[in-house]
Parts: structure tokens; C-alpha cells; sequence
């Protein structure tokens, strides 16, 4: 019965102190966030952390969810503060780790896995707005008014931005592309293996 119910009804539930319903919406969006969270840090240990963080926060800050607000939304806001305050915490930048992707076999597997870790490459190397802005809108699959509502901008800039991310986007990757295809010649005349 629980788990058909909206993610604003367990909200307000949780609001009111039914600690319960938090368990619902834990096992719904404990696998978006974490993914949300990796495909931002690239760091599975510190995604981990902030997916708990996020789960302790909107415990801590119930009563400051509104009837009315849809949850997804008021949630990544949550997630984006924690993410935020996880910056400020660490700064170091963090690698990126293959190891995220699954193990695969077939040539045809192994191209899209390569693929798959270019694209990652790719969005790491994006800044950090245009990251957040398309891992809302393209994987956690946020509306755009949704990404919006927390940018604190009109749903034309959400626009504009995701379009402005994914050209960047697109030109980094195939430059990455071309620099795995055309590795530099190193023994040349002046050439570092020489």
C-alpha cells in the first residue's frame, strides 16, 4: 500500500513524523541519487556518503518541505546543498574511476564500454553548471521546470543552458575521440621514445 502512494503523501507523512515512510523513499531514490552523485564526482565511496547525507537531511529539515512542492525537485535541491557543502569540505578534484562500469566481454560490449568512459571523461571535464545542469535534465531525467525551480532562473535559461552543455559537451568528447585514434607519434625525431 505504501509504495503506490505519491512521493508527496510519504513526504507529508515523514513531515508529520511518520519515520517509516523515509524508508519508502529511500529504497525509490537511493539508486537515482547515487548515480546522480557518481556521475558528478565520478567517486562511488563519496557518493555513497552524500546519498546518506541527503536521506539525513531530509529528516533533519521535514518541516521545511511545503504541500504542493513536488518532492523530486525539493530532494536534488537537498542533494545539490550537500553536494555543495561536500565542495567546500574536499576540494580536491577526484579522478575518474572505470571501475564504475561493469565488466564486459563481446567487442561490440567493449567499444560502447569505452565509449561510455569517454562520455564520463567528457562530462568531468565539463564545468561544474553545465555538469550539474545535464545530469538533472539527461540522467535523473528532472523536467525543466523542475531544474528551474532550483536554479532560481526561467525554464528558457534551463533551456539554453542544457543545449549550451551538451555543444561543450559534444566537442570535448570528440576531441577526446580524436586523441585516442590518433595517439601523438612519440618516435619522431623528437619524439620522447627516441
Amino acid at each position: 500500500m505504501t509504495n503506490s502512494l505519491p512521493d508527496e503523501e510519504l513526504m507529508l507523512q515523514v513531515r508529520e513524523g511518520v519515520g517509516e515512510m523515509l524508508a519508502v523513499l529511500f529504497d525509490r531514490y537511493q539508486v537515482p541519487l547515487f548515480n546522480f552523485y557518481c556521475r558528478l564526482t565520478a567517486d562511488r565511496a563519496a557518493s555513497e556518503d552524500l546519498v546518506q547525507d541527503v536521506f539525513f537531511r531530509i529528516l533533519k529539515y521535514r518541516q521545511s518541505y511545503r504541500p504542493g512542492t513536488p518532492f523530486r525537485a525539493w530532494m536534488y535541491q537537498i542533494a545539490r546543498n550537500a553536494r555543495q557543502d561536500h565542495l567546500r569540505k574536499h576540494p580536491e578534484a577526484l579522478p575518474y574511476e572505470p571501475e564504475m562500469s561493469p565488466a564486459t566481454n563481446s567487442p561490440d560490449t567493449i567499444e560502447a564500454q569505452q565509449q561510455t568512459e569517454l562520455l564520463q571523461k567528457a562530462l568531468l571535464m565539463l564545468p561544474e553548471e553545465k555538469r550539474e545542469v545535464l545530469v538533472l535534465s539527461r540522467y535523473q531525467e528532472l523536467k525543466h521546470e523542475e531544474i528551474a525551480v532550483m536554479l532560481g532562473c526561467e525554464t528558457g535559461t534551463v533551456k539554453v543552458r542544457i543545449h549550451r552543455a551538451l555543444r561543450e559537451l559534444r566537442t570535448i568528447f570528440d576531441r577526446l575521440s580524436r586523441s585516442k585514434l590518433n595517439p601523438p607519434d612519440l618516435s619522431g625525431e623528437k619524439g620522447i621514445l627516441r
